[in-house]
């Protein structure tokens, strides 16, 4: 007699008749299978998350919240996700789920799935990992973040660099400027007087299937004179919470997927739970922490004075404390004087407080102060083409030389493989050690 069980976790709308029959068949033992029954999303997530192991998820696919999200928090737990009918016009296999079953569906067909698909807990040889994200190899443009401590020009930065690349004729309507920070201020400084659809709606709309490119674009502005599109940020500080990550990395997906070059304006702070211990952190800078894994450059931008090379060289620290290679970083010194000699006095400086790692990011690239900065952003016209030259130089020399883009099928920044560990390998406690 097979000792095998399974574990399932259902959730459905209560009068779902699959939903009243699992119940029956596992409590008369007509199946070997534990069900337990959630009522909402959250539930499913919170019993998910507690610690005991489960098989499989078995989800209604008229259910709301069956999103990536909860797709990812099962394959985290180690289940695997079913789906039952009734049948729903979705990509599954995009979404990540194993199986979809029909409305009502007999004994022996759940049977055959589950021992298909779904590990039994009474025996466990491995625990199954989540499906990459992206499984094809389709085309993706590229991604530069920029960063930088508060007040020193990032945002502008941002848009310089947009502008420069918009400029060339072959990315015409080609570059995306989006604004992931969670002070967004791009709407401000577009004079942007529609603030919706912004990248609320743009998560909202990827966290149950992947968008065509023509969907995708749709959720951006056209910034007038400038060449290139804008997808405007969060209303208030505190939107944050409804950004998910794994709908945010498919977001981040589809941009590339519909643009030739992305330039993502982003928060400094990329703190997670291995350095704080708190989920709510990592969650409230997972748009900074996913972008800053993905981008091919990030640009850290500073200003040439004591304080702001301090700035510099913390937020150069932070990105390499996240594991970003030293070869992606450019270190950008906005309105700096036009002297040799104070420009050579600030790499000395950044040399000295970065240390060996300065030797792997190179010299920083000096933007000079202008006047005129102020006056276009008021005025609505695009900012002067000299800005952004020089940096837009190193950026194509720098993109040059990498291989190809950031592959997304990595997953979010916080995703970790288990690895198998050696019998004895690591040692063994005796009464002399202890």
């Amino acid at each position: 007699m097979s000792d095998e069980r399974w574990v399932v976790l259902g959730l459905a709308h209560p009068r779902a008749p699959w939903f009243s029959a699992m119940a029956r068949w596992s409590t008369a033992a007509a199946i070997p299978v534990d069900f337990i029954k959630c009522v909402s999303a959250d539930e499913a997530r919170a019993r998910l998350s507690g610690g005991r192991p489960f098989s499989c998820l078995l989800v209604g696919g008229d259910v709301g919240g069956l999103d990536r999200d909860l797709v990812d928090t099962a394959h985290r737990a180690g289940a695997t996700v079913v789906v039952a009918g009734p049948p729903a016009e979705r990509d599954w296999d995009e979404l990540g789920v194993s199986s979809v079953l029909p409305a009502t569906f007999e004994r022996d067909t759940l049977m055959s799935t589950l021992r298909e698909f779904a590990t039994p807990i009474a025996r466990i040889e491995s625990i199954p990992q989540p499906e990459p994200l992206e499984r094809d190899g389709s085309w993706r443009g590229r991604l530069i973040a920029v960063t930088g401590a508060g007040g020193v020009g990032t945002s502008v930065t941002a848009m310089s660099v947009a502008q420069a690349f918009a400029a060339e004729p072959s990315n015409a309507a080609m570059v995306l400027l989006a604004d992931l920070a969670l002070n967004a201020e791009q709407a401000m400084l577009h004079d942007a007087r529609e603030v919706v659809p912004g990248v609320q709606e743009f998560c909202e709309a990827h966290r149950t299937g992947r968008l065509p490119v023509d969907q995708v674009r749709s959720f951006a502005f056209d910034a007038a004179g400038r060449g290139y599109h804008l997808l405007l940020g969060l209303r208030c500080h505190r939107d944050w919470t409804a950004v998910r990550p794994r709908a945010f990395a498919a977001s981040i997906d589809g941009m590339q997927r519909s643009y030739r070059l992305v330039i993502a304006d982003i928060d400094s702070d990329t703190e997670g739970e291995e350095s704080t211990g708190s989920l709510d952190v990592e969650d409230r800078n997972a748009m900074a922490r996913q972008v800053t894994q993905r981008a091919d450059l990030l640009l850290a931008v500073g200003n040439p004075t004591t304080k702001g090379l301090y700035s510099l060289a913390r937020v150069v620290r932070s990105l390499l404390a996240t594991g970003v290679d030293p070869g992606r970083i450019v270190a950008v010194c906005n309105r700096s004087p036009r002297s040799p000699r104070k420009r050579a006095e600030s790499v000395r400086t950044i040399a000295e407080l970065l240390g060996s790692d300065a030797d792997d990011i190179g010299n920083p690239v000096f933007l000079g102060a202008r006047s005129d900065v102020d006056d276009a952003i008021r005025d609505g016209r695009p900012l002067s083409p000299q800005l952004g030259r020089t940096l837009h130089a190193e950026l194509v020399r720098r993109l040059d030389t990498l291989a190809s883009p950031v592959d997304l099928s990595r997953g979010s920044p916080s995703d970790t493989t288990p690895e198998l560990v050696t019998p004895g390998s690591i040692g063994a406690f005796t009464e002399e050690a202890g």
